[in-house]
């Protein structure tokens, strides 16, 4: 599909909108008009008549030829958003009834919508007024409307928690037992890289020596929570998980104020040893993924364990004295049902975790699914709709409150992850990471520090390598770029 771009800058709000609408299929985005009009292809134009930005749209598609045009105030302050919006919705209007697809989300196309309802909260309006613009102003349905503000609700407690001199430290254990087929992060297979861990280890454990003493030099800085992620940290042996988690602990302080999350990940790589390590080294927070409950969907992905596995591993979790334990699931897995859907998530909540994070599948270019996107994206879209539907239904009979909401591209459907949680248990570094309120510091390879400007707006980015070889290939290139952290702090000092 072919969109043209022609006299405004509005290329990536139309590119993703109308990517909305053709799941899996390539764009291609060009500058002028189009030279075939018999081509199907998106023509979007603007130009200035006088004290007013005319916008217009013409789509052609198997055929069928709609257009649509209005005007802007040109003097407006905000015209590029406001241009923007307006373009996306005359797009949502045209496309949707030629597609047959009716996104839930409207014209919403960022990773954070929450942020609509915060923003506006903070401009003081009413919950029945920010309605009122997310449905007319924005197309969003009622019921992404209700999910977006209960989670506003959920979310404002934890961050009343951030204060100006907060920050979160987030570990990258960029290692797994197998792929999965769907997964698109820097993770790789222990069969392939296992000779890379202990130079790895070796190598994590100076980061974080030399990253503390940064923050420290920095002075008055408060740790709010701590992250392990991956790929699967707990691929590491009980041994080297206690030694990098010691490490931190000796750095940083122990135990952490806030939250210590382990992502235990992978059933299969979780032993009692490694769950003893976990809890005597201060995590207060775990996550035991299953994805989903059914082993013939398990395989077809590519993970390599069982549903038992998956059920023996959170009993080991319990018995060992972890008391906050989060639970994964992914909506639009390639082979599954609503029922066999339904049948995981009520087994989930039947275990009684504290946190259930559900995912939609999001197709990306790096992942092994990413060759059959489109056929992924059909099979799965009408499917994905009774999952989530089932889901917040579920969720909202037991108790679970959604606390934080994030999207990502190329989900079946754009539909969104959401984390539930029983009330109290709230995954601090998830919205901390999401709304991006304090600094990250990141560690380990393919880690982006965020270092967020006290009580301000700036972010300044600073990036890790991003695969193990080149992370202890080019180490001090690592140590040297952790030099921005009190170099930032030193521009943008905070008030004690």
């Amino acid at each position: 599909m072919k969109v043209y771009i022609d006299g405004h800058d509005c290329h990536y709000e139309v590119e993703s909108l109308v990517r909305m609408f053709f799941p899996g299929k390539r764009l291609q985005v060009l500058q002028g008009a189009p030279e075939n009009p018999e081509e199907d292809a998106v023509y979007t134009r603007m130009a200035c008549e006088g004290r007013r930005a005319l916008l217009s749209v013409a789509v052609r598609l198997d055929g069928h030829s709609k257009t649509a045009e209005e005007a802007v105030d040109a003097a407006r302050a905000n015209l590029d958003a406001e241009c923007e919006r307006v373009f996306a919705v005359m797009l949502y209007r045209i496309l949707a009834p030629l597609t047959g697809i009716h996104p839930g989300w409207g014209v919403l196309t960022g990773i954070r919508p929450v942020k609509f309802v915060h923003r506006y909260h903070a401009q003081g309006m009413e919950d029945s007024e920010i309605r009122r613009i997310l449905s007319g102003q924005y197309l969003v349905t009622p019921q992404k409307i209700d999910l977006m503000l209960e989670t506003a609700r959920q979310e404002a407690k934890v961050l009343a928690r951030s204060q100006p001199n907060s920050y979160s430290l987030y570990l990258s254990i960029p290692f797994c037992p197998t792929r999965c087929h769907y997964c698109s992060f820097v993770s790789h297979s222990i069969e392939k890289t296992h000779k890379l861990l202990p130079e790895y280890v070796e190598l994590l454990i100076r980061e974080i020596e030399d990253a503390a003493e940064r923050i420290h030099s920095v002075g008055g800085l408060r740790l709010e929570t701590i992250y392990f992620g991956g790929g699967t940290p707990t691929t590491l042996s009980a041994e080297q998980l206690r030694r990098v988690m010691d490490a931190v602990n000796r750095c940083f302080g122990s135990p952490c104020q806030g939250e210590y999350t382990v992502e235990a990940g992978r059933p299969d790589t979780i032993t009692e040893e490694k769950l003893r390590v976990l809890r005597a080294c201060g995590a207060t927070r775990i996550s035991i993924n299953p994805q989903t409950m059914n082993d013939r969907v398990l395989e077809e992905i590519g993970r390599r364990h069982t549903v038992r596995q998956t059920v023996e591993a959170y009993e080991l979790a319990r018995r060992v004295g972890h008391d906050n334990i989060n639970m994964d699931l992914i909506a639009g897995l390639p082979t599954d049902t609503p029922e066999s859907f339904a049948s995981s998530l009520d087994q989930v909540i039947g275990l009684g975790p504290e946190n259930i994070t559900l995912h939609t599948l999001s197709v990306k270019r790096a992942a092994a699914l990413a060759e059959d996107a489109e056929q992924v994206h059909r099979a799965q879209s009408r499917a994905v709709h009774a999952m989530l539907d089932y889901a917040s239904g579920r969720f909202a009979a037991e108790g679970y409150l959604p606390y934080y909401l994030y999207r990502q591209k190329n989900t079946v459907d754009n539909m969104e992850n959401v984390g539930y949680c029983r009330r109290g248990y709230e995954g601090l570094y998830n919205v901390y990471i999401m709304d991006e309120t304090h600094s990250i510091v990141a560690l380990g390879a393919g880690g982006v520090t965020k270092l967020r400007e006290p009580g301000g707006g700036l972010i300044q980015r600073v990036f890790n390598y991003k695969y193990p070889y080149e992370y202890i290939s080019r180490f001090n290139e690592v140590l040297r770029r952790k030099e921005q952290i009190p170099a930032f702090y030193a521009s943008h000092p905070f008030r004690e």
